[in-house]
């Protein structure tokens, strides 16, 4: 019998041998409690318990600073026991967006997003996000006039201190692609805000929209070069001098820029959309780029032809872009993306691995508890334009791009992954394991985690879409991604192809659970 989706749900109707889960809070080892067949006919009811222990993550200290509002890159957990070791004490404006789209969520009324905020007291779940925003604010606001020279934007920076400060080697320079992250996140949870009709709210939504403004006016000084060329990362002059001071210097610090069709491309749009730049300016940052919208196919294993966008890695960090601006209105970019999605599942399917690939970090030494170097190879050297790859680690993250065309198929494979040895810990998904099944990333992370919650949560594309047509921007953003994919893709192959199911499951090779999350 072939293992698709509609054969599980078919399984999952006519039978009745098991039942649901309990109502009653999952345990932390949940994952266990599900069969797939489970998850194909509710993966809704899937999606609540794990959202409750993945909220687990969002603790002081863990996920973030209580003292500032500021993100932590995560923690790292003991290979034994799972309880929290060395702390991350450093963070990213990538970080950043993604607790601001969580946050988005939580002030917009989403119930999942409470479910992972606050479960016991759901209704406590805006407050806690608008009460944490507001010191996000003032931390900020203290940055920029600590260091003026980042006009509003951050570097990677230490945030486990009250004081923000940029890490040792982020002195003097900024990223585009993170910050590009962070304005449309700003940009989102502002008009949540505004929607939200509270008098402090709207006082929130004002002084956030003061900072949003200032970096309107910087960004185009800060991250545009010349040509068309968007700066991948920017050096000042100096972090002590204002962009608008006569001797501040702003220069790409390499001949990398942010040419990307994939997450890069938000600060382009950024710099369209908001910025002074003049009419040829803007017409030369999409002239400069559009080569890099490639098509291609997949056709392995005898799946295919499907047509896909050429990914770098074809790692799914690489379509953040999708969380935070509305694409999928576009009919010819969702069915490219979609197609996307048949290929990340199938190719699981066809070779034979228990898990999906994305940049993530490595396994961790139980020893030592050292965890290697990040990977950011990884993803499926086809159909990418970067072929050596190293697929040794897989994530539950890679499934979060899949959810947003069919959640039950990406829970499936989120499941698939999770449900071996240590993949499920006291702050809900671990990083990432050893497809052989000898290791795992003893770690937990923003992006490991965090991605796929949004994602589930709709990311803030809706709530900005609302934003955009209210300023008049929504037209000139849609018509801009129309052009790009149409130009691209004249025809799409492989559109009949059924999402896969996972095949595979992670081998057991003796490794033992988390002492504080065991079955």
């Amino acid at each position: 019998m072939k293992l698709n989706k509609a054969t599980l749900l078919a399984l999952a109707t006519a039978s009745s041998a098991y039942a649901s889960p309990a109502k009653k809070e999952p345990r932390c080892r949940f994952a266990l409690d599900w069969t797939t067949e489970e998850i194909i006919a509710d993966p809704d009811r899937f999606a609540w318990d794990m959202l409750y222990w993945e909220g687990h993550f969002h603790q002081d200290k863990i996920a973030y600073n209580a003292e500032n509002g500021m993100t932590l890159d995560g923690r790292y957990i003991d290979f034994v026991t799972g309880e929290p070791i060395t702390e991350k004490p450093f963070s990213a404006s990538s970080k950043e967006a993604l607790q601001i789209m969580l946050y988005t969520q939580a002030v917009a009324g989403n119930p999942e997003a409470a479910r992972f905020l606050s479960p016991t007291k759901p209704k406590q779940a805006p407050k806690i996000a608008t009460d944490i925003m507001q010191k996000k604010l003032e931390t900020y606001l203290k940055f920029n006039e600590t260091f003026p020279g980042f006009g509003g934007f951050l570097p990677w920076m230490t945030t486990l201190a009250n004081d923000v400060t940029p890490t040792q080697d982020w002195h003097d320079r900024v990223p585009g692609l993170d910050n590009g992250q962070l304005v449309w996140a700003v940009y989102g949870f502002i008009h949540a805000l505004e929607k939200s009709g509270k008098k402090s709210d709207r006082k929130l939504a004002q002084g956030w929209q003061e900072w949003l403004d200032y970096t309107k006016t910087t960004a185009d000084k800060i991250f545009y070069d010349s040509d068309g060329k968007v700066c991948a990362v920017t050096a000042m002059k100096s972090e002590q001098l204002s962009p608008s001071d006569p001797n501040q210097e702003y220069k790409c610090e390499t001949e990398t820029y942010l040419n990307d069709p994939y997450e890069g491309e938000l600060m382009t749009y950024f710099l369209q959309l908001f910025s002074s730049l003049s009419d040829d300016d803007k017409q030369a940052m999409w002239e400069y780029k559009k080569w890099q919208l490639i098509s291609d196919e997949y056709d392995q294993g005898g799946v295919g032809p499907i047509t896909v966008e050429r990914g770098f890695w074809f790692s799914a960090h690489e379509l953040w872009k999708v969380l935070q601006l509305p694409y999928y209105d576009s009919d010819i970019m969702r069915r490219v993306s979609h197609n996307a999605e048949r290929v990340r599942t199938c190719n699981g399917v066809v070779t034979k691995a228990p898990g999906l690939y994305a940049s993530i970090n490595n396994y961790t030494d139980p020893a030592t508890n050292e965890v290697g170097n990040y990977i950011s190879p990884a993803g499926i050297p086809s159909i990418a334009n970067n072929t050596d790859q190293y697929h040794v680690v897989a994530t539950p993250y890679g499934t979060w791009p899949i959810m947003l065309f069919d959640r039950g198929v990406g829970l499936a494979w989120w499941h698939n992954m999770v449900s071996g040895k240590k993949m499920q810990n006291k702050f809900g998904s671990t990083e990432g394991f050893k497809i052989d099944g000898t290791g795992v990333s003893s770690m937990v992370t923003w992006d490991s985690k965090i991605l796929t919650v949004v994602s589930l949560l709709g990311g803030s594309k809706d709530i900005v879409r609302d934003g955009m047509k209210k300023e008049g921007i929504y037209d000139d953003f849609l018509a801009q991604v129309n052009r790009d994919y149409s130009r691209t893709f004249p025809v799409l192959k492989g559109e009949d192809v059924e999402l896969c199911l996972p095949q595979n499951s992670v081998p057991d090779k003796g490794l033992e659970d988390y002492t504080s999350c065991t079955a």
